[in-house]
């Protein structure tokens, strides 16, 4: 192989590597988000975990996720608005971020 080549291969794995870490820490997120809303809807125990998995769940109905912040929004009813959600998400995705990076 050559030296182009060695250098397009790792090009490559870097994409796929960030592309799967980007997913893994969405999904951790929603997780998040669920524990989060989860609380304040008062589940605790396997009803919470539950609930998370049904929000992670969502985000595969629609690209984006959009999908999750209206199905969170519906299931507090009124507890958090929409622009609440979407900031919660923003900062669980650092902190999503940061737990991926401490189990690596």
């Amino acid at each position: 192989m050559t030296t182009f080549d060695d250098r397009e291969n790792a090009f490559e794995s870097k994409f796929a590597h960030d592309a799967e870490m980007q997913f893994r820490a969405e999904a951790r997120r929603n997780k998040l988000l669920g524990l989060w809303a989860a609380e304040m809807m008062g589940l605790t125990g396997t009803a919470a975990s539950d609930y998370a998995l049904t929000v992670v769940k969502a985000d595969f109905a629609e690209p984006g996720h959009e999908d999750v912040v209206r199905r969170v929004v519906a299931d507090l009813d009124g507890k958090a608005s929409a622009a609440d959600i979407r900031l919660k998400m923003s900062e669980l995705l650092s902190v999503a971020k940061g737990q991926l990076l401490a189990e690596n």
